[in-house]
């Protein structure tokens, strides 16, 4: 894996030294989501009825055709805030690169593998109720290696990726992100994530595996490892389930977590239902640290569930609904990923509540 990253940059440069072409497949696209949400905080005792924008982006992409089966690709997506009016050019997936026979070779702010391998099992991702709440540790919409040292859900700055061509519904996905931190401690903080992907049509099933090298520390690394399977029934049903692996290693040990997640979804025409159930178990180990949301002893677990109706307004446009429940152990300190109550953590044993109603429209 070390050599394809030594040559990312001697490829990226011959990808810009081929001869210029006409330029070709440029297209403009968006997601449009926001939700009248109201939501109950438990302990925390914090109640909020409110607007919430669900990751809506706006950007460009396009490719351009150096001959030979090789192309030129670039995208540049940022965030909006339909709610707000905020917003950020290039804070999501941007990238330029180099595509051919022999796979995909891009650097940029990119999601990554370990992320992308089991984000599309969740009918719920990326809203309030999205399963990053346990899986992954929390969302890490755009990070650097010391920006966020603990999520293992995240879009990483500085980052180069390589995906292999699809054989017989094989493919393989693995990314750096560069050591380009400093932080006074003297650690060189840095990424690898990778993911072993099968799609096969009525069967998908990934394989992922992420280490943080130096985020807690000289000499320390994390890992996450991750494995999922999907069965598509029919064109209309859906059911998916993974398992995940966390271990951290700090400065005063070991620090271990495990979750599960399954989903299922069925289309009737335009009405959807979907249904998503992660369980974090307590974590485990002789860390006294506390990682995130992660932290040892017993009922440090919670369990999310979430049931939720969708009404296809067109192709491209729908309404939904959902009820979301996040209940901790009696000592855990989990809360909701995006669009968090702001004191979620604070609280011990805290349970999380609420509704939503929401449109979303894709162009």
């Amino acid at each position: 894996m070390a050599r394809v990253f030594s040559c990312a940059a001697g490829a990226l440069a011959l990808a810009a030294a081929m001869p210029a072409a006409a330029q070709d497949n440029v297209q403009l696209y968006g997601r449009l989501n926001v939700a009248l949400e109201a939501l109950h905080g438990g302990g925390s005792g914090d109640s909020v009825q409110r607007v919430s924008n669900n990751r809506s982006v706006l950007g460009f992409r396009g490719s351009e055709d150096l001959g030979g089966g090789w192309q030129a690709l670039f995208q540049v997506e940022g965030t909006l805030a339909p709610d707000t009016g905020a917003g950020a050019i290039a804070a999501r997936d941007t990238r330029v690169g180099i595509a051919g026979p022999w796979g995909t070779l891009f650097a940029g702010n990119w999601t990554l593998p370990y992320n992308s391998a089991t984000s599309a099992l969740d009918p719920f991702y990326p809203t309030t109720a999205g399963y990053m709440s346990l899986m992954g540790n929390g969302a890490g919409a755009t990070e650097s290696n010391t920006s966020n040292a603990y999520s293992f859900d995240r879009r990483q700055q500085n980052s180069v990726h390589y995906w292999t061509p699809q054989w017989q519904g094989w493919s393989l996905r693995v990314a750096r992100g560069m050591a380009e931190e400093r932080p006074a401690s003297g650690a060189h903080p840095a990424l690898t994530s990778a993911a072993l992907l099968y799609d096969g049509g009525a069967l998908y099933a990934s394989l992922a595996q992420e280490e943080h090298h130096d985020y807690q520390g000289r000499g320390l690394s994390d890992r996450g490892s991750k494995l999922a399977l999907a069965w598509r029934i029919d064109s209309a049903t859906q059911l998916a389930v993974a398992v995940e692996s966390l271990r951290y290693a700090t400065a005063t040990g070991d620090l271990r977590r495990r979750t599960a997640y399954v989903s299922a979804t069925r289309q009737f025409g335009r009405h959807g239902l979907r249904f998503g159930l992660a369980h974090a178990q307590s974590a485990t180990g002789s860390a006294l640290e506390t990682i995130g949301t992660v932290r040892a002893g017993s009922g440090t677990g919670a369990t999310h569930a979430t049931i939720g109706y969708d009404y296809q307004l067109s192709k491209r446009s729908s309404l939904y609904a959902y009820y979301t429940r996040l209940a901790n152990g009696h000592n855990g300190i989990a809360g909701f990923a995006i669009n968090s109550l702001g004191r979620d953590g604070e609280t011990k044993g805290a349970t999380l509540s609420g509704v939503a109603l929401g449109i979303k429209h894709n162009f």
